[in-house]
């Protein structure tokens, strides 16, 4: 497949632009004003079909083809193309009047009931049958539509539903179990049965972890979140092979979820490896916290989990959405700045859910491209400019953003660290994720996400920020990493235990001890609303809050040192020299902008300078290739900003030369193209 799929009409190479299109949801006479709508916008792609199942196969078997016909007929004839949805997320009432086990169970053992979406248990043989049905009847009339780009199965995977406990879900486990582990006396020992006397002498004594009266052996908890995400990417694969099968050349895709707060059940870096293009679905979760800093956050980790290569937004909102418990409007020019940081951070386009806002249903007040108001409205106008400014943008196409640092991490960490018995509630992997995040956010950085496995040797910096769940091979992967003149910061609790959730023998941190040249007697997690200061060089001094950790040296040095609490007198934050690099250990919790200081030092042992001549909440991103380099600069402030260039150019969305300094007006974005 290539690297840059087209998205828009043949010949005429754009970025991405356009939303999901429902015209189920309208009668036919207003899909003429669409057309119209769309060309007026900007419109490239639209998403169609993604929920249709009950209307293009009314019964089982019998396929009602003709109004799809005449909506992609109709696209195409006003040059725009379609992302193909296969409606596997949303089977007919029908269905499960006739398969009513394939409504999913959960741990409670509690049956879903029809009436929302993605219902759905993905071990059901009668599900995985017909949704390999529709798929083929699909395939089989779409194949070679002039108007179609890609193909896109289901519709966010593990959303709401990832996990089912139904007697289907036990036999598939089963039979996962016996190809992971092949004897019995293996799980036994992977998962430590000889606690609590869980041992097994039989597969068919193995059931989902249901609900028990304390908490159940962590191992296998682990497992069945493993299961479940290899569940639900075995029918995604499914999918995906009979698309290929009978539309060869066409790209495959599902839409991801990457952002931390968003969903939390799968393996993105699994799940990367599947499709012909990664594209995700961003939505801004209004928690009081910087939001441009998480939408940022997506996007690397989206990216990263492409590989570096292209990826596309297929959702974002124009405005608010509807599913939180305050959904405030974007304010002018938000909207604009949301989708363009998007693009900076490796988007090929800006996608929306949805088209035109919905009169009736569950999504009803969830903004959209063409709202209630119509298109006498300020959402209205702002979507219309953007069409045209990411129309000014197609050179960028096939550029890879360009990262500073990189930051580690992994999906089955955090769903080990999840699990119940850990030493305090309160110490949170997201949480840690997101504060390091911010820390190099706020420092001008941009940030590539890597597996611990993977190959981190053209980072001047990694950092770690939740790796409780460390296999042995991670160990030794951040190890030859500083010994080859990386700079790596770590914070507590990682290293913990291997891919069992069984502790790593000897004193923690297990797999990361030699490295990080140190051991951890004891936690001593604080209570809730407690804080310890820690102090440092030139007798600075930090909050902590949260966790404490009684460290022993062996061959690290004491930078920071805890002035209270129960380890007072012990390392708080240490530095080990190993081989060629530096390896530092944060023993607490640090706030974001305390964290800021022990970084910065970092930062000085990678040889990374500080980019203080750039405003907070300015950020600055690079895109390269043969394209040519662009500068993104991206204003999330009320004043307008100034930001240095590193040489001439053309400002691409005003078309205006640019040198020496840039004018980034307040909530603005300016997009450069350097001169070569």
């Amino acid at each position: 497949m290539p690297d840059t799929p087209e998205t828009t009409s043949p010949g005429k190479p754009r970025l991405a632009f356009g939303g999901d299109y429902n015209p189920e949801q309208w009668p036919e006479s207003v899909w003429q004003e669409d057309v119209r709508l769309m060309r007026e916008a900007g419109v490239t792609m639209v998403s169609v079909g993604i929920f249709s199942w009950a209307l293009l196969e009314p019964e089982p078997g019998a396929y009602d083809f003709g109004w799809l016909d005449r909506v992609l007929d109709l696209l195409h004839k006003h040059g725009v193309r379609v992302d193909l949805g296969t409606p596997t997320v949303a089977p007919p009432a029908w269905f499960y009047r006739a398969h009513p086990d394939a409504l999913p169970v959960n741990r409670e053992g509690v049956r879903y009931a029809f009436g929302s979406r993605a219902a759905i248990c993905h071990s059901n043989p009668a599900y995985r049958e017909a949704a390999a049905a529709v798929t083929t009847a699909l395939a089989r009339r779409y194949a070679r539509h002039p108007a179609l780009a890609l193909w896109h199965v289901h519709n966010e995977y593990g959303v709401p539903v990832s996990a089912c406990y139904c007697d289907h879900c036990a036999a598939h486990f089963r039979r996962w179990l016996a190809d992971r582990y092949g004897s019995v006396d293996a799980l036994n020992e992977a998962w430590g049965t000889a606690f609590w006397g869980q041992h097994y002498t039989s597969y068919d004594q193995i059931d989902p972890p249901r609900l028990t009266p304390t908490a159940g052996n962590p191992a296998h908890q682990l497992d069945y979140r493993r299961f479940a995400d290899a569940t639900m990417r075995e029918n995604f694969r499914m999918e995906r092979d009979i698309l290929h099968r009978l539309a060869p050349g066409v790209p495959v895709t599902t839409n991801f979820m990457t952002a931390l707060s968003q969903c939390d059940s799968v393996d993105y870096w699994a799940w990367g490896r599947e499709v012909d293009l990664v594209t995700n679905d961003h939505y801004l979760i209004t928690d009081g916290r910087r939001t441009h800093v998480n939408l940022a956050m997506a996007a690397d980790l989206t990216r990263s989990v492409a590989g570096g290569a292209p990826w596309l937004l297929l959702e974002h909102s124009t405005s608010g959405v509807n599913w939180q418990p305050h959904n405030p409007a974007k304010r002018p020019g938000e909207m604009a700045r949301n989708s363009l940081a998007h693009v900076a951070r490796g988007s090929e386009g800006a996608m929306f859910f949805q088209w035109r806002q919905s009169r009736r249903g569950a999504e009803k007040f969830h903004s959209s491209m063409l709202p209630h108001a119509g298109t006498d409205s300020r959402v209205w106008r702002e979507v219309v400019r953007l069409g045209a400014d990411i129309g000014s943008l197609a050179a960028l196409r096939g550029t890879r953003t360009v990262a500073d640092v990189a930051m580690v991490w992994d999906w089955h960490s955090w769903w080990a660290q999840s699990l119940e018995w850990r030493p305090s509630r309160d110490l949170d992997a997201r949480e840690r994720a997101d504060s390091f995040y911010e820390t190099l956010y706020d420092r001008h950085l941009t940030v590539d996400f890597a597996h611990p496995e993977a190959d981190l040797s053209g980072y001047p910096l990694v950092v770690v920020p939740a790796l409780y769940l460390a296999t042995e091979e991670a160990g030794r992967n951040l190890r030859r990493y500083v010994e080859g003149g990386g700079t790596l910061v770590v914070s507590c609790f990682s290293g913990i235990v291997d891919e069992h959730d069984a502790v790593h023998p000897g004193a923690y941190p297990g797999a990361l001890r030699d490295v990080l040249g140190l051991t951890v007697e004891e936690w001593s997690p604080l209570g809730e609303g407690e804080a310890v200061r820690i102090t440092g060089p030139g007798g600075a001094s930090l909050e902590a809050d949260v966790w404490t950790e009684f460290v022993v040296p062996r061959g690290a040095q004491t930078v920071w040192t805890y002035a209270n609490g129960p380890a007072a007198g012990g390392p708080a934050v240490t530095r080990h020299r190993l081989g060629r690099g530096t390896a530092w250990y944060v023993s607490t919790r640090l706030g974001a902008k305390a964290l800021d200081t022990v970084i910065d030092t970092a930062c000085e042992d990678a040889g990374i300078e500080p980019r203080t001549e750039l405003p907070t909440d300015v950020e600055v991103v690079r895109r390269c290739g043969d394209g040519g380099e662009y500068l993104f600069a991206i204003n999330h402030t009320t004043d307008d900003a100034k930001v240095p260039l590193p040489g001439p150019g053309t400002e691409l969305l005003a078309g205006e030369h640019a040198a020496g300094h840039l004018t980034v007006p307040a909530g603005g974005v300016r997009v450069v193209r350097l001169d070569a």
